[in-house]
Protein backbone atom coordinates (compact mmCIF):
# COMPACT_ATOMS: atom_id res chain seq x y z
CA UNK A 1 0.00 0.00 0.00
CA UNK A 2 3.33 2.61 0.23
CA UNK A 3 3.82 2.10 -3.68
CA UNK A 4 0.98 1.95 -4.78
CA UNK A 5 1.72 2.57 -8.67
CA UNK A 6 4.23 -0.17 -8.22
CA UNK A 7 1.51 -2.02 -7.40
CA UNK A 8 -0.65 -1.79 -10.33
CA UNK A 9 2.46 -2.09 -13.08
CA UNK A 10 2.87 -5.35 -11.18
CA UNK A 11 -0.70 -6.41 -11.30
CA UNK A 12 -0.97 -6.28 -14.97
CA UNK A 13 1.97 -8.44 -15.46
CA UNK A 14 0.62 -10.79 -12.63
CA UNK A 15 -2.39 -11.59 -14.43
CA UNK A 16 -0.74 -14.49 -15.84
CA UNK A 17 -0.99 -16.94 -12.87
CA UNK A 18 1.01 -19.84 -13.35
CA UNK A 19 -0.78 -23.32 -14.09
CA UNK A 20 -2.31 -25.34 -11.07
CA UNK A 21 0.39 -28.22 -11.29
CA UNK A 22 2.32 -27.65 -7.92
CA UNK A 23 0.60 -24.59 -7.47
CA UNK A 24 0.21 -23.84 -3.62
CA UNK A 25 -2.01 -21.09 -2.02
CA UNK A 26 -2.21 -19.37 1.32
CA UNK A 27 -4.06 -17.21 3.30
CA UNK A 28 -2.19 -14.20 4.98
CA UNK A 29 -2.57 -12.31 7.63
CA UNK A 30 -0.78 -9.29 9.05
CA UNK A 31 -0.68 -8.29 12.65
CA UNK A 32 -2.02 -4.86 13.60
CA UNK A 33 0.41 -1.32 13.11
CA UNK A 34 0.35 1.54 14.25
CA UNK A 35 -1.22 3.69 11.45
CA UNK A 36 -5.08 4.51 11.61
CA UNK A 37 -6.04 2.14 8.46
CA UNK A 38 -3.13 -0.62 10.09
CA UNK A 39 -5.19 -1.17 13.05
CA UNK A 40 -7.38 -4.09 12.19
CA UNK A 41 -4.91 -5.71 10.58
CA UNK A 42 -4.44 -6.81 7.16
CA UNK A 43 -5.23 -10.16 4.54
CA UNK A 44 -3.96 -11.45 1.42
CA UNK A 45 -4.01 -14.81 -0.80
CA UNK A 46 -0.57 -16.27 -1.74
CA UNK A 47 -0.25 -18.03 -5.32
CA UNK A 48 3.56 -19.82 -5.11
CA UNK A 49 5.11 -22.20 -8.07
CA UNK A 50 8.28 -23.00 -7.13
CA UNK A 51 9.07 -24.66 -10.45
CA UNK A 52 8.23 -22.00 -11.91
CA UNK A 53 9.69 -19.26 -9.57
CA UNK A 54 6.03 -17.62 -9.18
CA UNK A 55 5.23 -16.28 -5.90
CA UNK A 56 3.15 -13.44 -5.73
CA UNK A 57 0.51 -11.91 -3.06
CA UNK A 58 -2.79 -10.60 -4.52
CA UNK A 59 -3.68 -7.46 -1.91
CA UNK A 60 -7.65 -6.10 -2.06
CA UNK A 61 -6.09 -3.06 0.63
CA UNK A 62 -4.85 -0.57 -2.39
CA UNK A 63 -6.09 3.14 -2.13
CA UNK A 64 -4.54 6.11 -4.07
CA UNK A 65 -4.56 8.76 -1.77
CA UNK A 66 -4.10 11.22 -4.89
CA UNK A 67 -7.43 10.00 -6.09
CA UNK A 68 -9.47 13.47 -7.15
CA UNK A 69 -11.44 14.35 -3.83
CA UNK A 70 -10.27 11.58 -2.08
CA UNK A 71 -10.55 12.98 1.45
CA UNK A 72 -14.60 13.99 0.34
CA UNK A 73 -15.23 10.48 -1.16
CA UNK A 74 -13.68 8.63 1.28
CA UNK A 75 -16.33 10.35 4.11
CA UNK A 76 -19.01 10.09 1.71
CA UNK A 77 -18.73 6.21 1.14
CA UNK A 78 -17.77 6.45 -2.08
CA UNK A 79 -14.38 4.25 -1.05
CA UNK A 80 -12.95 2.85 -4.19
CA UNK A 81 -10.25 0.47 -3.20
CA UNK A 82 -8.38 -1.75 -5.51
CA UNK A 83 -7.14 -4.97 -6.07
CA UNK A 84 -3.61 -5.79 -6.89
CA UNK A 85 -0.48 -8.42 -6.63
CA UNK A 86 2.91 -7.52 -5.63
CA UNK A 87 5.91 -10.12 -5.09
CA UNK A 88 5.16 -12.08 -1.55
CA UNK A 89 8.51 -11.31 -0.62
CA UNK A 90 8.11 -7.32 -1.06
CA UNK A 91 4.74 -8.12 0.91
CA UNK A 92 6.01 -10.21 3.60
CA UNK A 93 9.14 -7.54 4.29
CA UNK A 94 6.89 -4.24 4.13
CA UNK A 95 5.22 -5.69 7.31
CA UNK A 96 8.50 -7.18 9.14
CA UNK A 97 9.82 -4.52 8.70
CA UNK A 98 7.12 -2.66 10.95
CA UNK A 99 8.08 -4.90 13.81
CA UNK A 100 4.58 -6.79 12.40
CA UNK A 101 3.94 -10.24 12.10
CA UNK A 102 2.81 -12.45 9.26
CA UNK A 103 0.87 -15.44 9.39
CA UNK A 104 0.51 -17.69 6.73
CA UNK A 105 -1.84 -20.57 6.63
CA UNK A 106 -1.40 -23.18 3.85
CA UNK A 107 -4.92 -24.02 2.08
CA UNK A 108 -5.45 -27.85 1.17
CA UNK A 109 -6.79 -27.37 -2.11
CA UNK A 110 -7.64 -29.83 -4.64
CA UNK A 111 -6.24 -29.24 -8.27
CA UNK A 112 -9.45 -28.31 -9.54
CA UNK A 113 -10.64 -25.90 -6.32
CA UNK A 114 -7.00 -24.71 -7.32
CA UNK A 115 -7.83 -23.86 -11.24
CA UNK A 116 -11.28 -21.99 -10.33
CA UNK A 117 -9.68 -19.75 -7.64
CA UNK A 118 -6.71 -18.64 -9.77
CA UNK A 119 -9.29 -18.14 -12.47
CA UNK A 120 -11.23 -16.26 -10.31
CA UNK A 121 -8.06 -14.15 -9.30
CA UNK A 122 -7.27 -13.87 -12.45
CA UNK A 123 -10.34 -12.28 -13.99
CA UNK A 124 -10.04 -10.06 -10.59
CA UNK A 125 -7.08 -8.56 -11.57
CA UNK A 126 -8.00 -7.65 -14.84
CA UNK A 127 -7.55 -3.39 -15.32
CA UNK A 128 -11.49 -3.40 -15.96
CA UNK A 129 -12.06 -5.48 -12.64
CA UNK A 130 -9.64 -4.64 -10.01
CA UNK A 131 -12.05 -1.66 -8.82
CA UNK A 132 -14.52 -2.37 -6.04
CA UNK A 133 -16.57 -0.27 -3.46
CA UNK A 134 -14.60 -0.98 -0.18
CA UNK A 135 -17.40 -1.33 2.68
CA UNK A 136 -15.65 -1.89 6.41
CA UNK A 137 -17.52 -4.08 7.28
CA UNK A 138 -19.79 -6.36 4.45
CA UNK A 139 -16.82 -5.95 1.55
CA UNK A 140 -13.23 -5.60 2.74
CA UNK A 141 -9.44 -7.16 2.15
CA UNK A 142 -10.99 -9.99 4.09
CA UNK A 143 -14.33 -10.94 3.12
CA UNK A 144 -13.03 -10.55 -0.97
CA UNK A 145 -10.18 -14.03 -0.59
CA UNK A 146 -13.16 -15.64 1.71
CA UNK A 147 -15.68 -15.30 -0.55
CA UNK A 148 -13.67 -16.32 -3.63
CA UNK A 149 -11.99 -19.56 -1.61
CA UNK A 150 -15.57 -20.74 -0.62
CA UNK A 151 -16.72 -20.26 -4.37
CA UNK A 152 -13.39 -22.43 -5.52
CA UNK A 153 -14.40 -25.10 -2.62
CA UNK A 154 -18.05 -25.02 -3.51
CA UNK A 155 -18.85 -24.85 -0.01
CA UNK A 156 -19.22 -22.18 3.04
CA UNK A 157 -17.54 -22.45 6.18
CA UNK A 158 -19.44 -23.32 9.15
CA UNK A 159 -17.79 -21.21 11.76
CA UNK A 160 -19.33 -22.65 14.38
CA UNK A 161 -21.72 -21.16 17.37
CA UNK A 162 -18.73 -20.08 19.86
CA UNK A 163 -18.90 -16.63 19.04
CA UNK A 164 -22.33 -15.79 20.16
CA UNK A 165 -23.22 -12.27 21.43
CA UNK A 166 -20.61 -10.53 19.36
CA UNK A 167 -21.46 -7.49 17.68
CA UNK A 168 -19.47 -5.27 15.01
CA UNK A 169 -18.56 -2.60 17.58
CA UNK A 170 -17.81 -5.08 20.15
CA UNK A 171 -15.12 -6.35 17.43
CA UNK A 172 -13.70 -2.97 16.90
CA UNK A 173 -13.69 -2.21 20.06
CA UNK A 174 -11.26 -4.91 20.76
CA UNK A 175 -8.86 -4.40 17.39
CA UNK A 176 -8.74 -0.83 19.24
CA UNK A 177 -8.28 -1.14 22.45
CA UNK A 178 -5.11 0.70 22.48
CA UNK A 179 -6.43 3.23 20.48
CA UNK A 180 -9.32 4.41 21.99
CA UNK A 181 -9.52 7.79 20.81
CA UNK A 182 -10.00 6.31 17.37
CA UNK A 183 -12.96 4.27 18.65
CA UNK A 184 -14.53 7.33 20.22
CA UNK A 185 -14.82 8.65 16.77
CA UNK A 186 -16.66 5.48 15.26
CA UNK A 187 -18.79 5.70 18.31
CA UNK A 188 -19.65 8.82 17.72
CA UNK A 189 -20.05 8.68 13.68
CA UNK A 190 -21.55 4.97 13.28
CA UNK A 191 -24.71 4.42 14.90
CA UNK A 192 -27.25 1.41 15.97
CA UNK A 193 -26.15 -0.67 12.68
CA UNK A 194 -22.96 -1.92 14.38
CA UNK A 195 -24.80 -3.09 17.60
CA UNK A 196 -27.02 -6.06 16.05
CA UNK A 197 -25.70 -10.13 16.74
CA UNK A 198 -23.40 -11.24 14.21
CA UNK A 199 -22.66 -15.17 13.07
CA UNK A 200 -19.62 -16.07 13.45
CA UNK A 201 -18.84 -15.77 9.60
CA UNK A 202 -19.97 -12.51 10.23
CA UNK A 203 -17.50 -11.44 12.43
CA UNK A 204 -14.62 -12.75 9.54
CA UNK A 205 -14.81 -9.00 8.24
CA UNK A 206 -11.65 -8.51 11.36
CA UNK A 207 -8.72 -10.54 9.52
CA UNK A 208 -7.76 -11.72 13.05
CA UNK A 209 -10.75 -13.24 13.47
CA UNK A 210 -10.66 -14.54 9.87
CA UNK A 211 -7.49 -15.50 10.61
CA UNK A 212 -8.64 -17.84 14.14
CA UNK A 213 -12.02 -18.65 12.09
CA UNK A 214 -10.26 -20.41 9.28
CA UNK A 215 -7.52 -22.41 12.06
CA UNK A 216 -10.47 -24.78 12.76
CA UNK A 217 -10.98 -25.44 9.32
CA UNK A 218 -9.67 -28.71 7.80
CA UNK A 219 -8.81 -26.80 4.81
CA UNK A 220 -5.75 -25.48 6.27
CA UNK A 221 -3.01 -27.96 6.30
CA UNK A 222 -0.02 -25.70 7.72
CA UNK A 223 0.92 -22.73 9.20
CA UNK A 224 3.41 -20.74 9.59
CA UNK A 225 4.20 -17.46 11.20
CA UNK A 226 7.04 -15.32 9.40
CA UNK A 227 9.09 -12.60 12.02
CA UNK A 228 8.49 -11.52 15.29
CA UNK A 229 6.29 -9.37 16.47
CA UNK A 230 7.88 -6.00 18.05
CA UNK A 231 5.24 -3.54 17.43
CA UNK A 232 3.70 -3.49 20.87
CA UNK A 233 1.44 -0.08 21.44
CA UNK A 234 1.31 1.46 24.66
CA UNK A 235 -2.09 1.73 26.08
CA UNK A 236 -3.44 5.56 25.94
CA UNK A 237 -2.91 6.37 29.94
CA UNK A 238 -5.70 6.85 31.62
CA UNK A 239 -5.44 10.84 32.20
CA UNK A 240 -5.84 10.92 28.56
CA UNK A 241 -8.57 8.71 27.92
CA UNK A 242 -12.08 9.89 26.32
CA UNK A 243 -13.78 9.16 29.61
CA UNK A 244 -11.33 11.18 31.42
CA UNK A 245 -10.90 14.21 29.28
CA UNK A 246 -14.63 14.10 28.98
CA UNK A 247 -15.22 14.24 33.05
CA UNK A 248 -12.77 17.42 32.98
CA UNK A 249 -14.40 19.01 30.36
CA UNK A 250 -17.92 18.37 32.48
CA UNK A 251 -16.18 19.56 35.62
CA UNK A 252 -14.71 22.71 34.13
CA UNK A 253 -17.93 23.54 32.70
CA UNK A 254 -19.73 22.94 35.69
CA UNK A 255 -18.15 24.99 38.23
CA UNK A 256 -18.10 28.06 35.29
CA UNK A 257 -21.77 27.11 35.25
CA UNK A 258 -22.19 27.75 39.26
CA UNK A 259 -20.29 30.66 38.74
CA UNK A 260 -22.86 31.82 36.31
CA UNK A 261 -26.27 30.99 38.22
CA UNK A 262 -24.23 33.32 41.48
CA UNK A 263 -24.07 35.99 39.45
CA UNK A 264 -27.18 35.76 37.28
CA UNK A 265 -25.72 35.76 34.26
CA UNK A 266 -24.80 33.82 31.31
CA UNK A 267 -21.38 32.95 30.35
CA UNK A 268 -21.63 33.53 26.68
CA UNK A 269 -18.22 32.74 25.57
CA UNK A 270 -18.67 29.31 26.90
CA UNK A 271 -21.71 28.66 25.21
CA UNK A 272 -20.15 30.04 22.29
CA UNK A 273 -17.03 27.69 22.30
CA UNK A 274 -19.51 24.79 23.93
CA UNK A 275 -22.69 24.91 20.99
CA UNK A 276 -20.18 25.39 18.42
CA UNK A 277 -17.82 22.51 18.78
CA UNK A 278 -21.24 20.48 19.08
CA UNK A 279 -22.44 21.89 16.23
CA UNK A 280 -20.02 21.30 13.89
CA UNK A 281 -19.48 18.04 15.48
CA UNK A 282 -23.82 17.61 14.83
CA UNK A 283 -23.21 18.71 10.99
CA UNK A 284 -20.37 15.62 9.90
CA UNK A 285 -22.90 13.18 12.40
CA UNK A 286 -25.92 14.61 9.92
CA UNK A 287 -23.53 14.12 6.40
CA UNK A 288 -22.98 10.62 7.32
CA UNK A 289 -26.93 10.08 8.45
CA UNK A 290 -28.52 11.54 5.34
CA UNK A 291 -25.92 11.37 2.39
CA UNK A 292 -22.97 9.15 2.97
CA UNK A 293 -22.84 5.93 2.11
CA UNK A 294 -21.16 4.22 4.83
CA UNK A 295 -22.27 1.00 6.28
CA UNK A 296 -24.26 1.48 9.75
CA UNK A 297 -24.28 5.47 10.09
CA UNK A 298 -28.04 5.29 9.89
CA UNK A 299 -29.73 5.55 12.56
CA UNK A 300 -27.57 7.57 14.54
CA UNK A 301 -29.71 8.68 17.73
CA UNK A 302 -26.71 10.70 18.75
CA UNK A 303 -27.82 13.02 16.43
CA UNK A 304 -31.04 14.21 19.08
CA UNK A 305 -27.53 15.47 20.69
CA UNK A 306 -24.52 16.83 18.56
CA UNK A 307 -26.82 18.18 15.13
CA UNK A 308 -26.24 21.30 13.47
CA UNK A 309 -29.42 23.12 15.17
CA UNK A 310 -26.49 23.75 18.45
CA UNK A 311 -25.10 26.78 16.56
CA UNK A 312 -28.59 28.21 17.78
CA UNK A 313 -26.40 27.75 21.34
CA UNK A 314 -23.64 29.76 20.06
CA UNK A 315 -25.16 32.76 18.03
CA UNK A 316 -28.75 33.81 20.20
CA UNK A 317 -26.66 34.40 23.72
CA UNK A 318 -25.36 37.72 21.77
CA UNK A 319 -28.49 38.76 20.50
CA UNK A 320 -30.61 40.80 23.09
CA UNK A 321 -33.90 40.37 21.03
CA UNK A 322 -33.73 36.73 20.14
CA UNK A 323 -34.13 35.57 24.40
CA UNK A 324 -37.34 34.02 23.48
CA UNK A 325 -35.98 31.95 21.16
CA UNK A 326 -32.74 30.82 23.07
CA UNK A 327 -34.99 29.88 26.07
CA UNK A 328 -37.01 27.72 23.43
CA UNK A 329 -34.36 26.43 22.18
CA UNK A 330 -32.61 25.50 25.63
CA UNK A 331 -36.12 24.25 26.78
CA UNK A 332 -35.89 21.75 24.06
CA UNK A 333 -32.64 20.40 23.92
CA UNK A 334 -33.56 19.98 27.72
CA UNK A 335 -36.05 17.82 26.93
CA UNK A 336 -34.97 15.87 24.37
CA UNK A 337 -31.31 15.23 26.19
CA UNK A 338 -33.52 14.11 29.45
CA UNK A 339 -35.44 11.60 27.08
CA UNK A 340 -31.92 10.20 25.12
CA UNK A 341 -30.28 9.29 28.39
CA UNK A 342 -33.69 7.84 29.93
CA UNK A 343 -34.22 5.89 26.47
CA UNK A 344 -30.88 4.82 25.57
CA UNK A 345 -30.64 1.37 26.16
CA UNK A 346 -34.10 1.15 24.37
CA UNK A 347 -32.50 2.59 21.05
CA UNK A 348 -30.36 -0.33 20.45
CA UNK A 349 -27.35 1.58 19.68
CA UNK A 350 -24.27 1.39 22.55
CA UNK A 351 -22.90 4.86 23.22
CA UNK A 352 -19.32 5.04 24.20
CA UNK A 353 -19.02 5.68 27.94
CA UNK A 354 -17.20 9.20 27.31
CA UNK A 355 -20.66 10.65 25.52
CA UNK A 356 -22.38 10.83 29.27
CA UNK A 357 -20.42 13.56 30.61
CA UNK A 358 -20.56 15.49 27.02
CA UNK A 359 -24.00 15.03 27.01
CA UNK A 360 -24.42 16.06 31.21
CA UNK A 361 -22.25 19.01 30.15
CA UNK A 362 -24.93 20.03 27.36
CA UNK A 363 -27.54 19.41 29.59
CA UNK A 364 -26.10 21.46 32.54
CA UNK A 365 -25.69 24.32 29.95
CA UNK A 366 -29.35 24.36 28.97
CA UNK A 367 -30.69 23.81 32.48
CA UNK A 368 -28.11 26.79 33.65
CA UNK A 369 -29.24 29.22 30.79
CA UNK A 370 -33.41 28.65 31.03
CA UNK A 371 -33.08 29.59 34.79
CA UNK A 372 -30.87 32.71 34.58
CA UNK A 373 -32.84 34.02 31.58
CA UNK A 374 -36.58 33.80 33.02
CA UNK A 375 -34.99 35.21 36.51
CA UNK A 376 -33.84 38.47 34.54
Amino acid sequence: MKSLRIFILLSAICCMLPSVAQTRVSLLTASPGSAIYELDGHTGLRITNDSLGYDQVINWGLFDFEAPNFVYRFVKGETDYMCGAVPAEYFINSYLRDGRTVTEQILDLTPAQTERLTAMIRENLLPGNRVYRYNYVKDNCATRPLDMIEAATGRRFEFGDTLSGITYRDEMRFNHRYYPWYQFGIDLALGSGLDYELTPRETAFSPLRLQKLMSSQHIVSETHVHGTESLHPSPTPWWLSPDTVCWIIFTVVLALTLADLRRKKVNRVLDTILYSAFGLIGCLVAFLIFVSEHEATSPNWLLAWVNPLCFLGAVLPWIKSAKKTLICYHFANFAVLILLLLCREYTGQVFNQAFIPLILTDLTRSGAVIYICRKN
